[in-house]
């Protein structure tokens, strides 16, 4: 499968660079997590937010919960909620679980939390079970005119420690192949066996 093609035609316009990344199904942030052998603050959560009946979509990391009281302050609401996936259905008019982390396609304004500032690349969901994309979170921004804000608390979510053992071969498996070859041994120590090799020829012809 691939991502969706609306989301696609909707990347390909923006310029921006982004790479396509298949997998296996998942249906959360977590577990796209655990699939990838991703730290969680490299995926991106989507929470549909319903502030003074008006619909914000607030991306966060996945290691990371929102905090409704911080989110008030931020949008300037008097009242936040999450609604029902119903709602999310009727409202923007999709198939449940398929929100994407662009709000633009949605027709919704785009709020990031701060904390995903603190990574260079994540993995964003592009409403596919099977496809995301990977972006740089500065690309993202810009190209969602979101805003920014601190909205989110720890969750207290942790990968499983077989999970991050297997991260950690992963990496170390991609650094060896990335590494330079080996270098040609310098002249230096077959000239140091030379020597050795004419002065045991030497002492060999005493008598």
């Amino acid at each position: 499968m691939a991502i969706p093609a609306k989301v696609k035609s909707y990347l390909d316009k923006s310029g921006i660079d982004y790479e396509e990344i298949a997998h296996k199904t998942v249906f959360t942030a977590y577990d796209a997590a655990q699939t990838l052998k991703k730290k969680l603050n490299e995926v991106a959560k989507n929470l549909l937010i319903e502030a003074d009946k008006i619909h914000v979509l607030v991306i966060l990391p996945a290691d990371k919960k929102v905090d409704l009281g911080k989110l008030k302050k931020a949008l300037g609401a008097k009242k936040v909620s999450i609604p029902k996936e119903q709602v999310m259905v009727k409202v923007l008019k999709i198939k449940p679980g398929s929100l994407s982390s662009f709000g633009k396609l949605h027709k919704l304004e785009v709020l990031v939390d701060k904390a995903m500032l603190g990574t260079k690349k994540v993995l964003f969901s592009t409403g596919s079970f099977t496809d995301s994309v990977l972006m740089k979170v500065k690309d993202f921004i810009k190209m969602e005119e979101a805003k920014l804000a601190n909205v989110a608390m720890n969750a207290g979510y942790k990968i499983p420690v077989k999970v991050k053992n297997q991260m950690k071969k992963a990496v170390a498996s991609n650094q060896k192949k990335s590494a330079p070859k080996n270098k040609k041994k310098s002249g230096k120590p077959a000239a140091k066996t030379a020597a050795k090799k004419a002065v045991k020829k030497k002492t060999g012809k005493r008598k």
